[in-house]
């Protein structure tokens, strides 16, 4: 099946192969800026010249999703065919000529789709979040508790329409700046006028949004295979805005992650961003880069029996184990060497300041450390990094699913040296992570070196030189003795502690 959305930017299409019980795999994915809302502002119209390009895009797209053998097409116009005067008149076109079925759908039901989207891309539960989606005639919020929406609001603050109403003239001139952003502010104080703060994360989607994300990511010089679930603090939203607004247009294009034909809509678009986190008093911005599209896929996929919205929603570990299973892995000795681990860590954790949600990254990466053996069991451990940092690993962060594959590649063989590819874009502390929970990993590892649970129970004792690891089993464990000080290397290192192996 396919989804199509239809902005005042981009028109993007997306499909999917559907699969039982609401799963689905993404076959292709296309964008077409075409730049609908041009010159919508003055004419309240969609101009000959948008209405061709968008035709044309549209014409490609069916094509492909032909090619693709697709059985049902979801296809929804937003805020700028919503607004024309010729909006309709442009979807009876399209059927005529294309034989597609446009919903123009409105703010609210843009909101609801963002929504279906990000509750399945992320763990709500128990948080107050707001989910942004940034397009370029409108822009929607939904503030929910948990997985549950709390209001929905539409607000005519799409970057296009901004910039052209606003931001006019390069180079941007401080005073078109403040005017804008005074704008933003009395839209958001008149519609968000009864909420009461007690946000804890926005969750951002649309065009701006991703390419926030892949500037940060530039500038903190990160190289990671997506955006979906990047972390962007309020500050560096803050000083990337401040750099652009000064920048003349032909600056901005040369911008890394910054693509040239955002460029004149950018600043616009974050300055929506920047007032939105600052009404709410939050300091993360996390990056949903499925957006409207995934949620009419999701939408299609009820419709079509093939989910149902009531399914519950997904969990961090549940995924993990659903991803190690597709890989046919060893479960039993996964699941023993994850428990050997996370013993392990939670004697260091005290002394070392390790985080509970190093806890999961650990238990991730045990549960996953040996998939690599599905291409082959020479080099596993580098097939598992690979395996695991182009996987869909719902509740992680880009930055945490490169530690988590990171964590896997040094169960075995080499050490963690600075001159690895792989480490190359990660942060000092990063990297200190890696060696740490990395250590551990490669330890629980070999303690399972039979890789039949030989080990019941372990006890552990720290003091400042050394981790004394007492073992527990029905049999003897000396092959266990030997595997774990075989693979002691990296912990020691790590932790800067001498390792001794009892049994009892």
């Amino acid at each position: 099946m396919a989804a199509i959305d239809i902005g005042t930017n981009s028109i993007r299409s997306i499909v999917v192969e559907a699969r039982p019980g609401g799963e689905f795999q993404v076959l292709d994915d296309e964008k077409a800026t075409v730049r609908l809302g041009e010159g919508l502002t003055q004419s309240g119209e969609i101009s000959p010249a948008a209405w061709a390009r968008a035709c044309e895009a549209l014409a490609r797209m069916s094509k492909i999703q032909q090619g693709y053998g697709v059985a049902a097409v979801e296809a929804v116009a937003t805020s700028a065919v919503r607004q024309a005067h010729n909006g309709r008149a442009f979807v009876a076109a399209v059927k005529q000529d294309l034989g597609l079925d446009i919903e123009i759908i409105s703010g609210e039901e843009e909101a609801e789709l963002a929504f279906l989207s990000a509750r399945s891309s992320f763990e709500m539960e128990n948080l107050r979040y707001a989910l942004v989606d940034i397009g370029g005639g409108s822009a929607e919020i939904v503030s929910t508790m948990g997985a549950h929406i709390e209001d929905i609001f539409s607000l005519e603050l799409g970057a296009v329409v901004l910039t052209e109403k606003f931001l006019p003239k390069d180079p941007i001139s401080p005073e078109q700046h403040k005017r804008l952003r005074k704008y933003i502010r009395a839209a958001l104080k008149k519609s968000l006028s009864d909420q009461d703060g007690g946000i804890q994360c926005l969750i951002g989607s649309g065009g701006a949004m991703t390419t926030i994300a892949a500037m940060v990511m530039a500038q903190r010089r990160e190289q990671f295979s997506s955006v979906q679930g990047y972390d962007v603090l309020r500050s560096e939203v803050v000083h990337l805005l401040a750099m652009l607004a000064r920048k003349p247009l032909s600056e901005r294009r040369a911008v890394p992650g910054l693509a040239p034909e955002r460029a004149d809509i950018i600043v616009a678009g974050m300055t929506v961003v920047d007032e939105i986190m600052r009404r709410f008093g939050t300091n993360i911005l996390k990056i949903n880069e499925r957006g409207i599209r995934h949620g009419l896929i999701l939408r299609s996929l009820e419709k079509h029996g093939l989910a149902s919205r009531e399914t519950p929603a997904a969990d961090w570990r549940s995924t993990v184990l659903k991803f190690a299973r597709s890989c046919h892995f060893n479960e039993d000795h996964a699941d023993q060497v994850a428990q050997l681990a996370l013993n392990i860590f939670d004697a260091l954790a005290p002394d070392f300041h390790l985080l509970p949600r190093h806890r999961h990254l650990l238990e991730a990466a045990a549960l996953l450390h040996d998939i690599g053996y599905f291409i082959n069991y020479a080099r596993h451990h580098k097939h598992s990094y690979h395996l695991i940092r182009h996987a869909s690993l719902f509740g992680f962060s880009p930055r945490e699913q490169e530690i988590i594959a990171n964590v896997a590649r040094y169960h075995r063989r080499a050490l963690p040296k600075k001159s690895h590819d792989n480490l190359q874009g990660l942060t000092a502390e990063d990297q200190r992570t890696i060696k740490r929970l990395g250590g551990i990993l490669r330890l629980a590892d070999g303690l399972d070196r039979r890789r039949n649970r030989m080990v019941k129970s372990i006890e552990c004792g720290l003091d400042a030189r050394e981790l004394r690891i007492r073992l527990s089993g029905a049999e003897d464990l000396s092959v266990e003795v030997y595997g774990g000080e075989s693979k002691s290397d990296l912990f020691e290192a790590a932790f800067d502690r001498k390792l001794k192996i009892l049994i009892n």
